[in-house]
């Protein structure tokens, strides 16, 4: 299974970017999936993630209103959309997905809870 992010880039602060992250080498329909990120010297923390069906999303409050998760189950990807970026959203952007889509809400923050992880899309807002 591999996840790969992509998207990621120089961007104003104020600007948009959207990322994506393809899943290959099984179907993901029934994953649960997940968006964290890192910057330097921080801990990776949770953005935030998105049922199998689309219809449940949940977010980091940091994120709230201005980020976006969606998902193509026919193109075995996710996607998320960043609108007014701030310096602080600078750090590597990284697709996280569960095997089977078990994961409890309550868990869904939490980086082990998640079996699969793409490769990381720097993301960079100027001030």
């Amino acid at each position: 299974v591999q996840l790969q992010a992509s998207g990621g880039g120089l961007v104003q602060a104020g600007g948009s970017l959207r990322l994506s992250c393809v899943v290959s080498g099984r179907t993901f329909s029934r994953s649960t999936m997940g968006w964290f990120r890192q910057a330097p010297g921080k801990e990776r923390e949770f953005v935030g993630a998105i049922r199998w069906s689309g219809g449940s999303t949940r977010y980091a409050d940091f994120v709230k209103g201005r980020f976006t998760i969606s998902r193509d189950n026919a193109k075995n990807t996710m996607y998320l959309q960043m609108n007014s970026l701030k310096p602080e959203d600078t750090a590597v952007y990284y697709c996280a997905a569960d095997k089977f889509g078990a994961t409890i809400t309550s868990a869904l923050s939490t980086s082990r809870s998640y079996d699969y992880w793409g490769q990381g899309t720097q993301v960079t807002v100027s001030s």
